[in-house]
């Protein structure tokens, strides 16, 4: 259920991956807009292979979250399979090296995507990424092929650039027609105009301990980060410098911290999470080469290690 493949297609239209820092570097600390456009949606790494096999085969991670290994056919017929933790509006999508084609595939390579909760909204950012140094947003549709070999319309996607290191942001509007189509197993609409997350993801996160993902801390090139805040920055997220290079973006009840780091030390670095209830005491469980810290309390911390 993630859109992995969009910035690899998108380069594929314009030109091969690599490089291309926006001049925008979005400086200031306010949000570029009074309401809030865009909230965290998920997020993809991909991981060494004793982490992402541990990950796939964790009895724990079974009872903790809403898991899933699924593999999912995109746009062009493109597929993926990916490792899913669900929350009840966020989500998590794991990978191990080689599991994407190219680079994408490498150590460290990951994405995140960042969507609307009203129709309309994508627009709306759309039309504010010039101000903020991104002269042609990439638009993108993105759909979602069940196995029929019938393509539905999945969401509409905006990326501010085609070439990247190794990490792409986009922002995303889920489209009607998903929400209209059964196999999609969606919720109907909360108020005219829902296209939000928690309408799309099922409500299996309230048989498990996992609620939905609060933090976020990814290393990203600086290449990679310039491209990114011009986006975070359009969707309202307010977004300040942090020292060592790197940004702190918060709005939408998710903090997103992207350090800036050179290509090899790149990489998905540490996730916080809600629970739906209070654990007394604090369990670590050990999933390869990362560490998943579970209370005490209502939360728990996700730490992966970097390049060896």
């Amino acid at each position: 259920m993630i859109m992995v493949v969009v910035m690899a297609l998108a380069a594929a239209l314009t030109g091969a991956v690599e490089s291309g820092a926006s001049t925008a570097r979005g400086e200031g600390n306010g949000p570029s807009s009074d309401r809030q456009l865009l909230f965290f949606n998920h997020a993809y790494g991909v991981l060494d292979r004793e982490t992402a096999d541990a990950i796939e085969h964790s009895d724990y991670l079974r009872e903790f979250a809403n898991f899933q290994v699924r593999t999912t056919t995109g746009a062009g017929g493109q597929t993926w399979s990916g490792r899913y933790l669900m929350g009840r509006e966020t989500y998590l999508e794991l990978f191990g090296v080689g599991d994407l084609p190219g680079p994408d595939g490498a150590f460290g390579a990951g994405g995140m995507g960042v969507s609307t909760e009203r129709a309309g909204d994508l627009a709306v950012v759309t039309e504010r990424l010039p101000d903020l140094g991104i002269a042609n947003p990439i638009e993108f549709l993105q759909t979602r092929d069940f196995g029929d070999g019938v393509p539905v319309p999945w969401f509409d996607a905006i990326l501010t650039t085609e070439r990247y290191d190794a990490f792409g942001a986009w922002a995303m509007e889920y489209r009607p027609e998903y929400f209209a189509d059964p196999r999609g197993n969606t919720e109907p609409p909360n108020y005219p105009g829902d296209v939000g997350r928690e309408r799309y993801l099922s409500d299996d996160y309230g048989d498990h301990l996992m609620r939905d993902v609060t933090s976020i801390r990814i290393a990203v090139t600086e290449g990679d980060l310039a491209d990114t805040v011009p986006l975070l920055r359009a969707g309202g997220f307010t977004v300040r410098s942090v020292a060592g290079g790197g940004v702190v973006a918060k709005g939408g009840g998710t903090t997103i911290r992207l350090d800036a780091v050179p290509r090899e030390q790149a990489g998905l670095r540490q996730i916080g999470l809600s629970l739906n209830r209070s654990v007394k005491h604090r369990h670590e469980e050990r999933i390869g080469r990362s560490t998943l810290a579970v209370g005490p309390g209502a939360r728990a911390v996700w730490t992966f290690a970097g390049p060896e």
